[in-house]
């Protein structure tokens, strides 16, 4: 393929996006203001696309997740700030989650939220959560990302490489193959490659192949295990409340239940550093029981399971710094998790794959000739915001593996204080939850009043793990937690 990338022009070319989960749609939705034809691929069934009837309606497997995703059925959050972007880009799209059964709530005030063991009181924030379930959420942007002009989804097509990626090369296309058997594999051109394949991102070591510097990695090792269940909700469950979330930290576990689409609860356990719920009824009761809050084992002590509870394990964040790459290829830029994949606790994932789609729209103004490395550039100071508030509360505990810095110590510390403070100071509480919801940034919580309240004395303990009972210890047998 031969193409003139310095003088691309709006609604000219072919755009190419590996993955059709949130980062990859999202993706596509803005390259479709720049490229006469996207095309969407992704190995999966991508189920619904098209489909204008109730996005609620099939349980499938628990909630209709689709085999690629295979954290889909656990418990997500789209952060208030996600929520704007995806409204910005598909006006409407909040009003037809909830046609299809998503209840909607402000933060605090229709949910419980526990920080290091304990509840912080139901204040005004202004913050909206969405309580759509990640399949219901994936399949109505599929259905809008398939309707908009020039744009297709390819399902059950895999990339087995690139094309035109040698060391001094432009990336000019993919090489692909359709459907699961051996056939034949035929080339794809394309003027720019979004890889959002996630964070076991072939591309990356076919660039490594061809010669291109492997950009410089970041890993904070958590170990993290989850397991979750669906139940039928009931309207007096959490005495009408639609959430809890009990924050997760080592020794104190955690876990959260909300209320999603079809009058059903998503519970879900965690523990870190190898602390990990069971999956047998049980071990997954007792293991709640042992939360420092009594709000989840009170649900699923009464509520009807509907699924058994399926684990899932994630062991470390991950960030690859291709802003510290001196000469990026062109023709192919690296989005989601493939670029920066955080700690599931802290649910900043789809809020920042929306944040990077916009960053990609305001980079493609400038055409496509060096539009990697303004795009690493730019979204750059996007990532270090939501790495920098997950890893440095990670990295409070001394058994987190990953590199700490004196910033990161004393950011560590400084959150761990106004976390305290917000069970007392609702002042505090207000904007510390605006800052988790990316609605503001980290820097809210300096300015001179508020850091006053925060660092002014009498800040509550957080409360220590409780023994295990004889009756746990029974219950959830300790090869179970390894």
């Amino acid at each position: 393929m031969t193409s003139d990338r310095s003088t691309s022009t709006p609604h000219s070319g072919h755009a190419v996006v590996l993955g059709a989960g949130i980062a990859g749609l999202l993706a596509a939705r803005v390259l479709s203001e720049s490229f006469d034809r996207v095309s969407v691929l992704d190995r999966d069934d991508l189920p619904g696309t098209g489909d204008t009837g109730d996005l609620g309606s099939g349980l499938g497997a628990g909630l209709g997740a689709r085999r690629g995703v295979p954290q889909a059925g656990h418990l997500h959050a789209l952060m208030d700030r996600g929520r704007e972007i995806l409204e910005e880009l598909h006006p409407g799209l909040v009003t037809r989650l909830v046609a299809a059964g998503a209840p909607t709530s402000e933060a605090l005030v229709g949910g419980r939220w526990y920080l290091q063991g304990r509840r912080v009181g139901p204040v005004s924030t202004g913050l909206t959560s969405v309580l759509a379930s990640r399949p219901l959420l994936e399949r109505e942007l599929r259905r809008r990302t398939a309707a908009l002009p020039g744009v297709r989804l390819l399902p059950r097509t895999a990339v087995i490489g690139l094309v035109g990626v040698g060391a001094d090369e432009s990336v000019t296309g993919v090489r692909i193959r359709a459907g699961a058997g051996d056939g034949a594999s035929t080339v794809l051109a394309a003027d720019l490659v979004v890889d959002a394949s996630g964070r076991n991102s072939r591309s990356l070591d076919w660039l490594a192949a061809a010669g291109h510097p492997a950009p410089p990695t970041s890993r904070v090792t958590v170990d993290l295990g989850y397991a979750s269940r669906i139940y039928q909700r009931r309207p007096e469950h959490l005495g009408g409340d639609l959430s809890v979330i009990i924050s997760t930290t080592p020794g104190l576990r955690g876990g959260g239940a909300a209320a999603v689409e079809g009058d059903r609860w998503i519970v879900t356990l965690a523990g870190l550093l190898g602390e990990h719920p069971p999956t047998d009824d049980d071990g997954f009761r007792a293991f709640a029981r042992r939360l420092p809050a009594p709000d989840i084992a009170d649900l699923i002590g009464t509520a009807t399971p509907l699924t058994d509870a399926v684990p899932y394990r994630f062991r470390e964040s991950v960030r690859r710094h291709f802003e510290a790459v001196r000469r990026p290829p062109d023709g192919i830029v690296v989005i989601g998790d493939a670029l920066c994949s955080f700690n599931p606790l802290y649910a900043q994932g789809m809020t920042v794959a929306a944040q990077q789609a916009l960053v990609l729209r305001d980079c493609l103004s400038g055409g496509l000739r060096g539009l990697p490395g303004r795009f690493y550039r730019a979204v750059g100071p996007v990532l270090d915001v939501a790495w920098d508030m997950a890893t440095s509360s990670d990295l409070r505990y001394p058994a987190v593996a990953g590199r700490r810095t004196l910033r990161g110590r004393v950011t560590g510390s400084y959150a761990a204080r106004a976390q305290r403070r917000a069970h007392r100071d609702p002042a505090v509480a207000r904007t510390l939850m605006r800052v988790v919801h990316l609605a503001e940034p980290p820097t809210a919580l300096l300015r001179p009043a508020l850091a006053a309240r925060v660092l002014a004395p009498g800040a509550p303990r957080a409360i220590t793990p409780a023994a295990p009972t004889v009756r746990d210890r029974l219950a959830v047998p300790h090869h179970e937690q390894s």
